[in-house]
């Protein structure tokens, strides 16, 4: 019997001096690694166990430093980027690039192996010049983060000694979270087209997953990617069966011209699913009002109750802000999902038209497949528009 050798690498970025600043003046002393370099951005957890490829390059992680709370990461190292599926779609990762600005670990794997690996995750985020920190408590930051909620952060790597008092100086003089403008950094500029066939759905992208153009392909659809910015009159010249507005990061609010395309949607009953940011931008659109949660919720194990049913189901889940329950009395919107571990909105179903909308991940990626159903409620009010024409 032939054995295959499974291809096992070494990390080469590593051993470097590593500091991590938040703004209440805590100081996080590790081993950089990656590239040497300092980044300032949000500080928030994610409770995944697996994933950290798919993670890194999900744009809802754009200005933001991702800690990991599992406590070994890289030891399968990363995949060959070059791989696409016969759509032109990445296999192996969210988007072209690492969205997030920094990653903390508790422990790098100076080895990693695994039978489909191109390189180390050092090696990885060296190249795309994003800087990384372990041996550091992730358990104590995760804390910190869940008792005072998510904050500012520096995170330092260097092969000199860093200045801790100059870190945070320099942070607080950054640019806060709350205050930059992610569309044009996280959308595409032009529209793009994935598959093929006379029935397209337009996905408006506000920082899509590459997840998600996969499983709206699955659907039979062509795809058809617009900036986030699109009018609803260049939307509708493509005559497209139905609308997905997609996740991203930052606040809903800042959106406001995909929240008027998402009104104009609502208004003129195109079948649309809204996920994540684009769940908080479909409620903005019918008169509900958002809110931003203390730390979030980032993981792949967060389950959810379908109110219509009772069924509960476990969710891949990457935000920061959510709809308010109480101001869904207000809209033609009703709770559809809600979060088992604090109630809070996780999907909506409009009462009279043909609109829905998740806070969760149905397409997962890392994460469990318990909600791919949620494309196929699309595929439903698409089938309803069909029969009523």
């Amino acid at each position: 019997m032939r054995v295959t050798e499974i291809p096992t690498k070494k990390a080469k970025h590593v051993e470097k001096f590593g500091k991590l600043v938040l703004e209440d003046g805590t100081v996080f002393e590790g081993k950089g690694f990656g590239y040497s370099t300092t980044v300032f951005g949000e500080a928030v957890f994610n409770t995944g166990m697996v994933g950290y490829t798919e993670s890194l390059t999900d744009p809802s992680y754009s200005g933001q430093i991702l800690t990991l709370t599992y406590p070994l990461v890289g030891n399968y190292g990363v995949p060959d980027q070059s791989e696409k599926d016969s759509d032109g779609i990445r296999k192996y990762f969210e988007s072209d690039r690492i969205q997030a600005r920094g990653l903390v670990v508790h422990e790098l794997s100076l080895t990693a192996s695994h039978w489909n690996i191109a390189m180390t995750l050092d090696e990885w985020l060296y190249n795309e010049k994003i800087p990384g920190i372990s041996g550091i408590d992730t358990r104590a930051l995760t804390t910190k983060l869940r008792t005072g909620g998510v904050m500012m952060a520096a995170l330092a790597v260097s092969e000199k000694e860093i200045d801790a008092e100059d870190l945070k100086k320099k942070l607080a003089a950054a640019k806060k979270y709350n205050d930059e403008e992610f569309m044009d950094v996280v959308s595409v500029k032009e529209p793009q087209v994935y598959g093929e066939g006379k029935e397209s759905v337009v996905i408006v992208d506000t920082g899509v997953k590459n997840a998600i153009l996969r499983n709206v392909r699955h659907l039979g659809y062509k795809v058809i990617r617009v900036p986030w910015n699109y009018s609803i009159e260049k939307i509708l010249s493509y005559n497209p069966k139905g609308v997905v507005i997609s996740n991203g990061p930052g606040d809903p609010v800042k959106c406001a011209k995909t929240m008027e395309t998402a009104k104009n949607l609502i208004e003129k009953n195109i079948p649309t699913l809204g996920i994540c940011l684009g769940a908080q931008i479909l409620g903005l659109a019918g008169g509900a009002s958002t809110y931003k949660i203390k730390y979030g919720h980032r993981g792949q194990n967060k389950s959810c109750i379908d109110l219509e049913n009772k069924k509960v189901y476990v969710t891949s889940q990457n935000h920061g802000y959510c709809i308010n329950p109480e101001s869904l009395k207000n809209t033609d919107f009703k709770l559809w999902f809600a979060n088992t571990d604090d109630n809070t909105v996780e999907g909506i179903r409009h009462t009279k038209k043909k609109v829905i909308a998740v806070q969760f991940h149905p397409e997962a990626s890392p994460g469990p497949f318990d909600c791919m159903f949620v494309f196929e409620e699309l595929k439903k009010l698409i089938g309803e528009d069909n029969a009523k024409r």
